[in-house]
């Protein structure tokens, strides 16, 4: 199970990568470049199964497709409506939910036991999230932007449901994900062709951060992370999810992109604390009992 969590937890690592990749890819419109990036991870996928074939053939239940499809896409869909319908402050901290929703949920799936340390660590996660993307300061919600605030609770719901019910499907290879990711570029691309006008990448720089994109943070994350929510401490997994905003921007920070403040370092020890305490009966080795 550690080491599922650790291959889980590489997903994490990889979303460090996204605003940065993201800010680097210029003016591309959020669907269009949800479609090139799915492509590309369409592309990690098959990838991975020529150098590793599925050992078997397997039917896949309709529910698997809903699912698997419905949890990529409509997570992308409904943050990208967020913010275009909210301030991306406030949005974003209600989307990042997911990982505490990820923790409470697991109490409802068979043979998961929910300790209070798992819902501190997320707890303080979520803290330490909050003085990232508030930037230390204050939120100011306002009611006229309420339907941007629910169509971001409803993509954190979207993406920690689906982790959840990843879980219960745990015999579907992850191979799966290559089509979930081909019909979320897709649907990504009809989204695009519906609701924006058409920006191009410009230049070599911008194009190579797609790539980026589709290779890591919106490819083989993807497929990391469906093992590890399958095989997992998937509590675990929740609670450290809140590492992501710190790691992105610790790699901003290194950048030259943004400044190391006094609230980063709080939030890199909320998050890593948390993270600490949600793992801690995986961390701390049992001492063989002596006759």
């Amino acid at each position: 199970m550690a080491r599922a969590t650790a291959i889980g937890f590489s997903a994490v690592i990889m979303w460090a990568l996204l605003a940065l990749f993201t800010a680097a890819s210029g003016n591309v419109p959020p669907f269009l470049l949800s479609g090139l990036t799915f492509t590309v991870g369409t592309l990690v996928g098959l990838a991975m199964r020529v150098a590793a074939p599925p050992r078997e053939r397997m039917n896949i239940p309709p529910i698997v497709w809903v699912v698997g499809i419905g949890g990529l896409f409509g997570y992308h869909f409904f943050y990208f409506t967020a913010l275009r319908n909210a301030p991306a402050v406030e949005a974003s901290l209600i989307a990042y939910l997911w990982p505490l929703l990820i923790v409470l949920g697991s109490a409802l799936m068979p043979g998961e036991r929910l300790g209070w340390h798992h819902v501190a660590g997320a707890l303080m996660g979520l803290a330490g999230t909050f003085l990232i993307v508030t930037n230390g300061g204050n939120l100011a919600f306002d009611a006229t932007y309420a339907f941007g605030y629910a169509m971001a609770a409803v993509c954190a719901i979207f993406w920690s449901g689906y982790s959840l019910l990843s879980r219960r499907f745990a015999a579907v290879p992850t191979s799966m994900v290559t089509w979930f990711c081909l019909a979320t570029a897709l649907l990504s691309f009809v989204c695009h062709l519906a609701l924006e006008e058409t920006i191009w990448p410009q230049g070599t720089g911008e194009w190579l951060a797609v790539l980026g994109l589709g290779l890591m943070p919106v490819g083989a994350a993807f497929y990391t992370w469906d093992h590890g929510v399958k095989h997992g401490n998937i509590q675990v997994l929740g609670a450290a999810s809140y590492a992501a905003p710190l790691l992105s921007t610790l790699v901003l920070i290194a950048a030259g992109a943004a400044a190391a403040t006094l609230h980063i370092l709080a939030a890199c020890l909320l998050i890593t604390a948390g993270a600490a305490l949600a793992a801690k009966n995986m961390l701390v080795r049992r001492r063989p009992v002596q006759a």
